[in-house]
């Protein structure tokens, strides 16, 4: 058993996502185990270790509920217990937005781009959360694509996924009136930047610093330290795996 494996009690609370209790040589729960350890631990899917089941079968079923959208619902039903635990509304009324520049892997991958601002050379992860800095949306981009470019097609990605969103935070890197503007006609929502002090020396931001909170934890997965995928889809859904793992501990 590795330490990234759900026990009994944690599995049931995904199960209805996974299994539909057709008779099989492995559980679900075993493929399951098979994807957190590789995003925890960054192997390549070849080497996946010999206790769980063949590489191709378990990179079956991680493709196969990629593809039906799984990964993302599983995480917003664990958003949704975790919120109603610490007693709050299953959605939010306040979000935060941000991004992180990653590098890609050594080998050819398409769909890549310079960050200047960064010195980085990759994709850019373009997340929302809610005041927990618990993940409520993400795209993936070119490094290269300005931060209120990519927040535009965020937005409108999670139209009709946050009924009482109220306002959404962000930092002076998405400035713009046409940003006011999709929060409006896609969420029915604030969109208000906030700026830092002209004070000299560190200042913490309030609520800003939840979402780079949020940034750091995905950082502790191997998987995100580096994009190894080859297609973007592939890398929004290894975040959402990430959040899974951190969430179904809390339960």
């Amino acid at each position: 058993m590795y330490p990234t494996d759900l026990t009994d009690s944690q599995y049931e609370v995904i199960k209805e996502f996974v299994d539909n209790n057709r008779k099989r040589k492995y559980s679900m729960k075993v493929i399951v185990n098979g994807v957190l350890y590789l995003c925890r631990t960054g192997a390549q899917w070849r080497l996946l270790p010999k206790e769980f089941p063949g590489w191709q079968l378990v990179y079956y079923y991680f493709n196969k509920w990629l593809k039906t959208g799984v990964w993302e619902k599983i995480q917003s039903h664990l958003r949704k217990l975790i919120r109603k635990k610490q007693g709050r509304e299953e959605c939010p009324s306040m979000a935060i937005i941000d991004s992180q520049s990653v590098k890609n892997s050594e080998w050819g991958i398409p769909d890549k781009g310079f960050d200047g601002n960064k010195r980085i050379k990759g994709r850019k992860r373009h997340i929302l959360v809610d005041t927990l800095g618990i993940l409520l949306g993400i795209i993936v981009t070119e490094a290269n694509v300005h931060d209120s470019i990519a927040a535009k097609v965020l937005l409108k990605k999670m139209k009709g996924k946050l009924p009482y969103l109220k306002k959404i935070l962000a930092d002076a890197g998405y400035m713009g009136d046409e940003l006011v503007r999709q929060a409006r006609k896609w969420l029915h929502c604030i969109f208000e930047v906030v700026k830092r002090s002209d004070e000299r020396g560190f200042k913490v931001i309030p609520k800003r610093w939840i979402v780079e909170r949020s940034i750091a934890w995905f950082n502790w997965y191997r998987r995100l330290n580096r994009d190894y995928e080859a297609n973007m889809v592939t890398s929004e859904n290894w975040v959402f795996i990430a959040s899974i793992d951190m969430l179904i501990r809390k339960i």
